[in-house]
């Protein structure tokens, strides 16, 4: 596989912690060789991944941006268009609950922090990259779905669980537009990782349920996902277009 990542330049948004993080350093092992690393307000994080990926062999840029809000998604893509080469790898990870908030309790700004970070910021960085791999022929695009996409998501997610569900919709929709040109789009759907994000959204007695309900009866971890999306962005799945692979240990099957 480190043949198919060789000389290729990927952007990961949203790769200070957890499974961007864990994605960040497996392309730089598998021959990348330069990294455009987005992060918001982690810098000790990112720092971090940087020197496991610039031990690695790979040159690293970082950028920070508050994919929040339209002026941080427009900030993020001015910035890699005038600093970096032409992106071969698009991985739009950066996504979050925000807050856990039910109907009656839910703002207009929470709701759209919520729709930008998960689905604006990943249409329009797609956008970005896009002219770039259609003149070179090639490319790969991997979004990042949820569980939560296909079930509704836990209380008090219910938005959250709506811009992942765009975004499963929106890598089928770029996926016929864009495979024409030599550009595959995919997704990963992951289940209940064992990662920030649920420290900071679940508690233990909910991960523990989780855990009880998955036949292979542990959580997931960042790297099981980051090894989907490196498989995604290889040569093995050259004929997968538009699809979103879950990855859950049996805990939702389609």
């Amino acid at each position: 596989m480190e043949s198919d990542f060789r000389g290729k330049t990927a952007l990961v948004t949203g790769a200070s912690r957890g499974i961007g993080a864990a994605t960040s350093i497996a392309l730089a092992r598998s021959g990348c060789a330069r990294l455009l690393l987005h992060y918001n307000t982690n810098q000790a994080g990112v720092d971090q991944v940087r020197a496991g990926a610039e031990a690695a062999g790979a040159e690293v840029l970082l950028f920070q941006a508050d994919l929040g809000c339209g002026q941080g998604i427009q900030s993020l893509i001015a910035a890699v268009q005038k600093a970096a080469a032409p992106v071969d790898i698009l991985v739009n990870n950066a996504g979050s609950l925000v807050a856990r908030a039910r109907l009656l309790q839910f703002t207009g700004d929470l709701y759209d922090r919520v729709m930008n970070l998960n689905v604006k910021s990943a249409w329009f960085i797609a956008q970005a990259v896009a002219p770039a791999m259609m003149e070179r022929g090639g490319g790969c695009i991997v979004n990042l779905s949820s569980i939560a996409a296909r079930n509704g998501g836990g209380p008090g997610a219910t938005v959250y669980a709506a811009a992942k569900a765009a975004v499963t919709a929106m890598t089928k929709g770029l996926a016929k537009e864009l495979a024409p040109k030599g550009i595959r789009v995919n997704a990963v759907s992951p289940g209940t990782v064992d990662n920030d994000f649920h420290a900071r959204f679940s508690t233990r007695q909910v991960l523990d349920a989780v855990v009880a309900a998955t036949p292979a009866g542990r959580l997931g971890t960042n790297e099981e996902v980051a090894d989907v999306i490196l498989f995604l962005c290889s040569a093995a799945a050259r004929y997968i277009y538009g699809q979103t692979i879950e990855i859950n240990g049996g805990m939702l099957m389609v």
